[in-house]
């Protein structure tokens, strides 16, 4: 296996890894006009390259993303995108060095934490990325959606520009804050790519006032099924955000009032969202798939457990191995008053990819230790450990990148 040169690319350097980002995904390279509105996404020193012979052969880049939710509390995170290898380079360990690498800087920054999405979930639990929230889709036929009766907040909805909208929505999502574990802040970055890409594909959002200003907002878009536009019409919700669940609820009911629509589709929504409970009927509201959604990597283990708050049981003693940073291999004694390493010998043992599925409560340590996943060493220890880390509701960042 070759030695990779890796390398912090300057500003004059992004656009080739933008390229070979695009590559990777069979996607041609962006136009300058394109170009022009996505290279401030970059930020400086958060670009790495992997060089052959002074030729660029592989890409990761991530953001500074702010802080991440987690039961009790939020943590600092890493959010990691573009990451590409040369098709030529493919399986020549270019992918490890670059993700070692970042793995490393990640450390150096503070960020204890480090998210991802997938495009394919079989290359990143090796790097110690283990799935900690997944979403639903689901579909609505709307002329059998009959909603219930209800009282309302007293507020109003309106419909808001482009502009207007990128100085309204990230004012309205922080001061909405990250109520449910899973929940990142959303960087400048963030905004700047996703809002004005919803406007230019005839997205509409709508924003929610109420008694002490605004406090929600809505993005979708209505297409045709069909390419001719003789097709049923489809409205797909991108985004919700409301600062209660009656804001929440709002939100909805004035989706189910657009008109020219046949069917209302969301795509990732929370596990536990309770979408039926709108209606008279509520197997109106189809499940159409289940898939993961936050990739999250435990960077700094002592720290992450530290973190978060426990459940009400006996303490359990988890063994932690990580491959890419060792320095996480060892005990911690969990209990409903925090974590600490400890020399006491493990109830439970388990990657670090799996811990990270287990740390915002997304699937309990008996379910993996059912599926071979966890060396279960006091039989014990799993319903203590699934009390310690279970969450009343289910985690979901609600953020795509």
């Amino acid at each position: 296996m070759a030695d990779h040169d890796i390398r912090v690319l300057d500003e004059t350097q992004v656009r080739a890894a933008h390229t070979l980002f695009r590559g990777s995904l069979h996607t041609a390279p962006a136009p300058d006009e394109k170009w022009e509105q996505v290279k401030g996404t970059y930020e400086p020193g958060r670009t790495l390259g992997a060089f052959q012979d002074d030729e660029l052969v592989g890409t990761a880049q991530s953001w500074a993303a702010g802080r991440l939710a987690v039961p009790g509390g939020d943590v600092p995170l890493a959010a990691v995108s573009r990451v590409g290898v040369r098709t030529d380079w493919t399986r020549r360990g270019v992918l490890s060095a670059l993700m070692r690498r970042q793995l490393r800087s990640f450390q150096e920054a503070g960020e204890i934490t480090a998210t991802l999405r997938a495009s394919e979930s079989t290359i990143y639990g090796r790097f110690g990325y283990g799935v900690a929230s997944r979403g639903r889709g689901v579909k609505i036929d709307r002329y059998r959606a009959a909603l219930l009766p209800s009282p309302g907040t007293g507020g109003r909805i309106r419909l808001v520009d482009k502009d207007t909208a990128l100085t309204l929505a990230p004012r309205i999502y922080e001061a909405a804050g990250l109520t449910r574990p899973g929940a990142t802040s959303r960087w400048p970055a963030w905004w700047q790519l996703n809002l004005p890409r919803a406007f230019d594909e005839n997205g509409k959002l709508a924003v929610h006032r109420g008694p002490d200003g605004d406090d929600g907002f809505v993005v979708y878009e209505v297409k045709s099924s069909s390419p001719s536009g003789h097709g049923n019409w489809v409205l797909t919700v991108l985004d919700l955000v409301a600062a209660t669940p009656q804001v929440w609820a709002e939100l909805w009911r004035f989706v189910f009032r657009v008109d020219v629509v046949d069917e209302v589709v969301g795509d990732l929504r929370p596990l536990d969202e309770p979408l039926e409970w709108l209606f008279a009927d509520r197997r109106v509201v189809k499940v159409t798939e289940v898939e993961d959604e936050t990739w999250l990597r435990l960077v700094d283990v002592p720290a992450a457990l530290a973190a978060r708050a426990y459940g009400r049981a006996e303490p359990v003693v988890i063994g932690v191995r990580d491959r890419y940073l060792p320095e996480n291999d060892g005990t911690y004694r969990v209990t409903p008053d925090g974590a600490e390493r400890t020399d006491r010998p493990a109830d439970l043992a388990l990657d670090v990819d799996l811990l990270a599925s287990t740390y915002l409560g997304d699937v309990p340590f008996s379910t993996l230790a059912a599926a071979g996943r966890v060396d279960v060493l006091d039989h014990t220890a799993l319903p203590r450990a699934d009390a310690l880390f279970g969450t009343s509701q289910s985690p979901w960042a609600g953020t795509f990148f």
